[in-house]
């Protein structure tokens, strides 16, 4: 089994990307930071922890199709701590870069 989630980009154009993300148990999307302001809707139902760089971790509950959106600049780890595999949608706002929101 693989580690990392997989993440498949469904679209992009200069506006936004879309991108589906699969986890297995126990995978990860592996630490990023967030460019874009970003929109998250899930395809079934899941548990995902979100590790930051601080070493807090912020646990959420995913329901599907109960969509939740995110500023710019966010910095994590995101690992599937269900016992289920998962999905979730992507939605990047290219027009709101982190450069953007912070100046």
């Amino acid at each position: 089994m693989t580690t990392t989630a997989r993440p498949s980009v469904q679209h992009e154009d200069d506006r936004v990307r879309v991108t589906r993300w699969d986890f297995e148990p126990g995978t990860r999307t592996g630490r990023h930071v967030h460019a874009y302001d970003y929109v998250v809707v899930p395809v079934v139902d899941g548990v995902i922890s979100a590790f930051a760089p601080d070493g807090s971790v912020t646990e959420s509950q995913l329901r599907a199709g109960e969509s939740y959106a995110r500023a710019a600049g966010g910095e994590h780890d995101v690992v599937n701590t269900g016992s289920a595999w998962l999905a979730f949608v992507e939605i990047e706002l290219k027009g709101t870069s982190a450069a953007a929101v912070s100046s």
